[in-house]
């Protein structure tokens, strides 16, 4: 029976535990250029104890951020950026991932603490959104997106790889594709966003086509020794669930099939009236269900219950590794915490840097 703080390994990959940081949008990027702002965010991540520190929703072409301010990797300066990032998360002990995104339907907003909505079209640091469809979003993302053509779908597409490229280049070793959050992977998914009526919409088997599609160019240029994979929402909480976790879980078997090592399985958030329950691992179950009939190894996150919470998904079997994001924001070194709280001093002093672990070791 595996725990909180078994080392855990997938492909090449060993993890120190199965403590994972999920990305969480920093949007304190400059062009897309990371700033001394990630430096030190990262490397307190790492240093605090988690096995696999994954990078924020990185965007793959300019019109793919969600705000002005996200990071980005669809140039060299940006990559050349993050490679002082990768290197302290390794020194740390923690594996490098990043996550890969297109912001879809939602780009061109403000930041979360200055509106958090569109930007009219017109004034600065505006652009137009593309979708699969011309079919906003609503509530606080009003605007309308531009339906994309065959050809920039495949551009998006090629866009995606050449940001992958730059990211095996750099040393990442962990690489995630982001398929949820009403993002436009999971608007090519939705039915609340594609009404396309060529080969990228109508059947589950059309809309799955763009991240089928994607995850199979990828496939092609990432390392076979390193894990693919992908953040999918499976679940939108619109009174519809059944059918789209079945479909979701089609959708993943066939992902399987193109190379897809790991899913962490998240929430469509392609429509503001859905109704999520929110509350302690409400996700887990889904979760479970998913990996039981994929196969697939995986996580969850929203609202993990705490290091208890944490150590019982993965004891039961539910998942393999457990994503956090809001506890390590209040503490880097949530993973001392934990393993405090569940008994395991070893574990405890393991997760710390020794300028750390000798003090609190010596004076408890």
């Amino acid at each position: 029976m595996a725990t909180l703080f078994d080392p855990y390994s997938l492909k090449d990959v060993a993890l120190r535990n199965r403590i994972v940081v999920s990305p969480m949008c920093q949007y304190m990027s400059q062009e897309g250029v990371a700033t001394d702002w990630h430096q030190v965010h990262y490397a307190a991540l790492a240093r605090g104890g988690a096995a696999l520190v994954i990078v924020e929703a990185t965007a793959v072409s300019p019109e793919g951020r969600i705000t002005w301010a996200d990071a980005g990797l669809w140039n060299d300066r940006q990559a050349e950026a993050l490679v002082p990032i990768v290197e302290s998360i390794k020194t740390w002990g923690a594996v490098p991932g990043i996550q890969l995104a297109h912001a879809g339907r939602k780009a061109s907003a403000n930041r979360p603490w200055e509106g958090d909505d569109h930007i009219p079209e017109g004034q600065p640091n505006s652009w137009t959104p593309l979708a699969p469809s011309a079919i906003a979003f609503g509530a606080n993302l009003p605007r309308i997106p531009r339906e994309l053509t065959v050809e920039e779908i495949a551009r998006i597409q090629s866009d995606v790889v050449q940001a992958a490229e730059r990211a095996r280049d750099i040393g990442f070793e962990w690489l995630q594709l982001h398929f949820a959050h009403g993002y436009l992977a999971q608007n090519f998914w939705s039915t609340w966003s594609n009404k396309r009526t060529d080969q990228y919409g109508g059947s589950a088997e059309n809309r799955g086509r763009y991240l089928l599609e994607t995850l199979n160019d990828v496939r092609h240029v990432w390392p076979e020794r390193l894990p693919l994979t992908a953040r999918f929402g499976v679940v939108e909480f619109d009174g519809q669930d059944e059918q789209m976790i079945s479909d979701s879980i089609d959708l993943l078997n066939k992902m399987k099939l193109e190379g897809l090592d790991s899913v962490d399985v998240s929430i469509g958030f392609n429509t503001p009236t859905a109704k999520i329950p929110w509350g302690p691992n409400f996700l887990a179950d889904i979760a479970a269900r998913v990996l039981k009939e994929t196969g697939l190894p995986g996580t969850t996150s929203w609202f993990i219950d705490g290091p208890k919470g944490a150590d019982d998904l993965i004891r039961s079997g539910k998942i393999d590794f457990a994503t956090l994001a809001r506890p390590f924001l209040a503490n880097p070194h949530w993973p001392y915490y934990a393993a405090k709280e569940l008994g395991m001093e070893q574990s405890a002093q393991m997760t710390l840097p020794p300028p750390y672990a000798h003090w609190l070791a010596r004076y408890r």
